[in-house]
Formats: structure tokens, sequence, C-alpha cells
């Protein structure tokens, strides 16, 4: 079985290493002071054997922006963002750049968002902005059906592989975060083909669970949890930080390929990691999937 390598959590990372204390905007912030530490994080995941570099553009959005010194440097940001991404790549020599479209407003939250037609507009927008750089889309941490189909609304006529990773419950990884079945999700893919098929930012276990329910998908399918012990109430209120969230303990890169190893056993064929999964995981996972 081929195994695609993900990179893993990018956020986090700047977090530790920078030093500074978490901020509604401290992956965007942390890119405008330092970029030269997200560089550094895209080095070190593909020296892990990570195969491809997610855009640190998870959070650039318009409604996450509003009021923030930010806004006017939309277009800049995610220029930024690729340009850095691409730039890992190059000096590695191979791999693949990935565009991340985070979910509009707050993550976690398994609403409806804004109605299609809004949505897809902003998804289209950030699609124009990265199709120059990246090779693929990833729609990220998608909690309910309507926030897929905003995504992938906006990304139809893209031309490039789009990637779709929704984000379950913890407790039940069988449900999107809005509650939602989460193999209804399988019912999009008529109308809005993607790709592949992912989740993320969940317990390794709920992402065990999320795949055994996804089972004959019509497209590869794979997974990259988070090391948060659980999302907090305080998380999901607005302009939440990592501040309020805590990582496991019982999460290191042995753990984390022992629950890869039951992805795989679901048909999961792209493995990586999201928040608290750094490149020792990925360098686990590389040594044990890769090829």
């Amino acid at each position: 079985m081929d195994i695609t390598i993900l990179d893993g959590g990018m956020g986090q990372e700047l977090v530790r290493r920078s030093g500074r204390e978490a901020t509604p905007y401290w992956a965007t912030q942390v890119m405008v002071d330092a970029p030269e530490l997200v560089s550094a994080i895209h080095d070190d995941y593909f020296a892990a054997g990570a195969e491809i570099a997610t855009a640190n553009s998870y959070a650039l959005h318009h409604d996450r922006f509003t009021g923030s010194p930010h806004a006017a440097r939309f277009e800049e940001l995610h220029e930024i963002a690729c340009r850095l991404a691409v730039e890992a790549r190059d000096r590695h020599g191979s791999g693949r750049v990935a565009g991340s479209l985070g979910p509009l407003g707050a993550t976690y939250v398994g609403d409806d968002g804004p109605p299609l037609s809004e949505a897809a507009a902003l998804f289209a927008e950030i699609v124009r902005l990265q199709t120059p750089w990246v090779d693929l889309f990833l729609c990220e941490t998608v909690p309910s059906l309507a926030r897929a189909r905003g995504a992938l609304e906006g990304t139809l006529g893209a031309g490039k592989p789009v990637w779709l990773s929704v984000t379950v419950d913890d407790a039940d990884g069988t449900r999107l975060r809005s509650g939602e079945p989460v193999a209804e999700i399988l019912e999009l893919h008529a109308h809005w083909p993607y790709d592949a098929l992912l989740v993320n930012c969940s317990f390794p276990e709920a992402v065990t669970a999320a795949l055994g329910a996804l089972t004959g998908a019509p497209v590869p399918t794979g997974g990259y949890a988070n090391g948060f012990t659980g999302i907090s109430e305080e998380f999901l209120k607005p302009a939440p930080t990592v501040a309020v969230l805590e990582a496991r303990t019982d999460l290191g890169p042995d753990a984390y390929c022992r629950h890869a190893a039951d992805w795989v056993d679901r048909g999961a064929t792209i493995l990586g990691g999201c928040c608290e999964v750094g490149p020792d995981h990925i360098r686990a996972l590389a040594a044990r999937f890769g090829h």
C-alpha cells in the first residue's frame, strides 16, 4: 500500500518556537514578524519525511481579520504563506505544497455558517490567490455538511486536486462536530467532487472511528489527529487562543504511530498530524509507513 505522508501542525510549533504568548492572530503575526520560523518548520517536516508542506494560511480569512491590522494585507499574507511553503519544497528538492483553506468562523463550531453563495465566494477568492503557488487545496477542519458544501463550491473549477478534511466529535467519531453522521459526507461527492477525504483535528481515537464509518469512500482517505486533551468551552468562545487548551501526555511518536496503524487498517493512505503533532511524530510515521 502506497502511503502519503503529510506534515504536522504549524500553529502550535510557532507558539513553541517563538516563545510568544498565543493570541487570536498568533500564527499570522509570527509569520509577519519572523517568517524564518515558518520556513524552519516547513524544512523540519520535509527533513522528517513529509511529502507535502501545508501553507500557513489556515486562519487567513476576512472574518478573522475584522478590526485587526492584518485586514489590509489579506492578499499579501496569502502570498507570504504560499511562498514560504514553496521555497521549503524547492530547498528540499521534492514534494508538493497544499494551500490550507481553514473554516470560516470559529474552528469546531458545527453550525451552517454563511449562506452557500457567500461561503463559496470567500473560498473562491482564496483559491484564486493561491492557485499560482500550490499543487492542491486542503479544506481543513470542516465541522458540518453545510460548511463542507460551501468550501467545495468555492473550489469548483480550481483546476487542481481538492482534499476535504472533516473534524469529528471526540466522543463519537462517527459524527461530525455538528452531530451529523460523518458518512453523509460521502453523498456530497456526486455534486461537489473532491479528490481525497480526510479526518483532522480530532482525537486519534475519534479519527479511527470516523475512518471506519467512511469505508468504501470513492477517493483515498486519511487522517491527521490533534494532541489536545479536549476542546474546552472557553475555546469555543469568540477570538479564542490555544492557551486555553492542554496537550496530552500519552501521545508521543510511538503512540501516535499505533493510532495511525489503526487508520491504515481502515483503508487510510494519507497520514499526518495536526495541532500538537510535530516533526518527531512525522519522522516516526515516515519511518514506519513511508516509501
